[in-house]
């Protein structure tokens, strides 16, 4: 699907995103150059394979170039053989295989060559779902009719065919890339190149045949632009790596459908040199640079988030590993001292230290935290447990009894009860939470529909809401707010639940720095506790708020993550600096002193 009127900067990244329907195959470009030939491309199942064939001494012998002929390397042993094989193993059932034979010597000699050979092959033959086709040296169009049923052609012209029973003869359109561009798969086509290479698409799919480029550049870059623009046949030397990057178009390429509402601070008490009264500390587990870049850029190429400018990044190594998870992280950012991985609250011996909530408590401040995790999950825990282990589960609730929390609001837990015990009111209405007296509150979130709806992405702006309508009474207060779920998906790969998450965390931020604004006395920071995913996003459209996402591991990874800072003393945050060292820069800016 081309729209030729359309501006260039939207037509390059147009096609049917929404499961990518459009339909293409791959082409093993000079396959016999693969060291497994045939089978290679079987295993990476490709749709196309091609193959250079010269008649020499009565053989169909396999090169590129006469000089690279070796006797042992027959069209039979190479190709015809291993395809037998493969369809009588049952291998290409439900599966279409088109063999191009790309005829090197004279034309008529090679097929007649070809036709002979190929009737000793009947399984090949007769297979529906196998088509050959002829390419390179052919005879005249006009002769095409001449030949068997189980015979095809390769039309490389772009003139219309007027006889029927010829069209029927042609399997497809193949031309040369470079007849009308050099690109060379980096970046992007010219404008003028762009509709070159369209208008010859469109003209070979008005012969209502597949078309193919050869001579083509061999990237993803490439591929995609191939698949977008309606090329047929994707020509390749890479067949797995190509066929592993296309098919997985369908689930890392999306058009985000939620957005986030830009707010747009004040900057009235930004960076005042003051203590500020209220600190609210925002933690989006796994959210990456690359992860704030994506949704920033889903979400017309801003967030409340990215209009700060007290700007910092911390690594996030743990104590004993280079790669953090969320207990160390969230013990570090806690306590201020970095830990072992999988500890809540404990040090690298296992002794239990101090974290914010405690420490403010006794500074007279009401501390909450609100988490789309369970209440249980490492980030949170981190702020009022101390355990060994962030598996024991009963006993990181059990610490809720000794907490020095007034608020939490969480995904439910399989510890119900000992939360529950620990004398909270439990509202079953979020929004009530806001105007409650009650000296203790939790609240579960609806976890029953976790569809993509605009109360379940509304969801944590509004905990975060009604959590510091609550808190805010004539004691300062800290509130630590997780958006957890980015991190689930960063473990998934799923580039629509990292954006719709990180949509769902902005429009929380964007709460914290509008409170901050009417406050004029509190400080917001906004972190990560590690990246998840090793996400990169090569492609997409800001227009149609799309993003193409490419994941290099399951696991978190050891690169930094971005500080954001609003408020009074923000200006502490900017640098690169250690995770733990968050920790201090809050006390800091508070003028609380303690002893590690």
């Amino acid at each position: 699907m081309r729209l030729l009127k359309l501006p260039i900067v939207c037509l390059l990244f147009i096609s049917v995103y929404a499961g990518y329907t459009q339909e293409f195959k791959v082409h093993s470009h000079n396959d016999y150059k693969q060291n497994i030939p045939f089978w290679k491309a079987l295993g990476a199942e490709v749709q196309s394979v091609e193959v250079d064939v010269f008649y020499k001494d009565g053989k169909l012998l396999v090169a590129h170039e006469q000089n690279e002929i070796q006797e042992n390397s027959t069209l039979a042993r190479l190709y015809l053989n291993p395809l037998q094989e493969a369809i009588a193993l049952g291998l290409l059932n439900n599966k279409s295989l088109q063999l191009l034979i790309d005829v090197k010597s004279n034309a008529h000699k090679t097929l007649n060559a070809i036709v002979a050979e190929l009737k000793e092959y009947p399984a090949i033959i007769n297979a529906d779902n196998v088509k050959i086709v002829i390419s390179g040296n052919r005879p005249d169009l006009k002769e095409y009719i001449d030949y068997p049923d189980f015979i095809f052609f390769d039309y490389q012209s772009l003139q219309p065919v007027n006889n029927t029973k010829v069209l029927e003869k042609i399997a497809l359109v193949s031309l040369s890339f470079k007849t009308y561009s050099e690109w060379n798969g980096k970046g992007r086509l010219t404008s003028q190149d762009f509709i070159s290479v369209t208008e010859a698409i469109d003209k070979a799919h008005a012969l209502n045949k597949p078309f193919r480029f050869w001579a083509t550049p061999d990237s993803k870059s490439a591929w995609k632009a191939f698949v977008d623009m309606g090329v047929n046949y994707i020509n390749t030397d890479m067949p797995n790596e190509c066929v592993t990057y296309v098919t997985s178009l369908k689930d890392r390429v999306v058009q985000n459908s939620v957005f986030s509402k830009v707010y747009y601070p004040n900057f009235k008490v930004d960076q005042a040199k003051r203590v500020p009264k209220n600190i609210i500390l925002m933690i989006g587990d796994g959210n990456g640079l690359t992860q704030i870049s994506s949704t920033v850029l889903a979400n017309n190429g801003e967030l409340s988030l990215t209009q700060l400018k007290s700007i910092g990044f911390i690594k996030t190594q743990s104590a004993d590993d280079f790669t953090t998870d969320s207990a160390g992280a969230g013990t570090a950012i806690a306590t201020g001292q970095k830990t072992n991985n999988r500890a809540i609250g404990t040090n690298k011996k296992g002794a239990p230290i101090l974290n914010l909530t405690e420490i403010l408590s006794e500074k007279g401040f009401y501390t909450g935290v609100i988490t789309t995790d369970e209440i249980t999950g490492a980030t949170p825990s981190s702020f009022y447990a101390h355990r060994t282990d962030r598996g024991m589960a009963a006993e990181i609730a059990s610490d809720l009894n000794i907490s020095k929390l007034k608020l939490f609001i969480s995904q439910p837990t399989k510890t119900v009860k000992h939360i529950e015990d620990a004398g909270f009111v439990m509202k079953t209405d979020i929004s009530a939470i806001g105007a409650s007296v009650d000296k203790k509150v939790g609240a579960w979130f609806d976890h029953s529909n976790e569809s993509v709806t605009e109360s379940n992405v509304q969801k944590l702006a509004l905990a975060t809401k009604n959590g510091i309508s609550y808190l805010n009474k004539e004691k300062p207060f800290f509130l630590m707010v997780e958006g957890a779920k980015i991190d689930s998906y960063g473990h998934a790969n799923d580039i629509k639940g990292v954006v719709t998450e990180s949509i769902s965390f902005d429009r929380a931020v964007s709460e914290a720095i509008k409170f901050a604004d009417e406050d004029g006395n509190t400080l917001v920071v906004i972190t990560a506790d590690h990246e998840t995913g090793g996400l990169t996003i090569p492609q997409g459209n800001v227009v149609r708020h799309e993003i193409e996402a490419d994941f290099t591991t399951h696991d978190h990874t050891g690169t930094m993550v971005p500080v954001f800072a609003y408020g009074p003393m923000s200006q502490e945050f900017q640098g690169v600096y250690e995770n733990n060292e968050i920790f201090d820069k809050l006390l800091k800016v508070l003028k609380i002193a303690v002893k590690k």
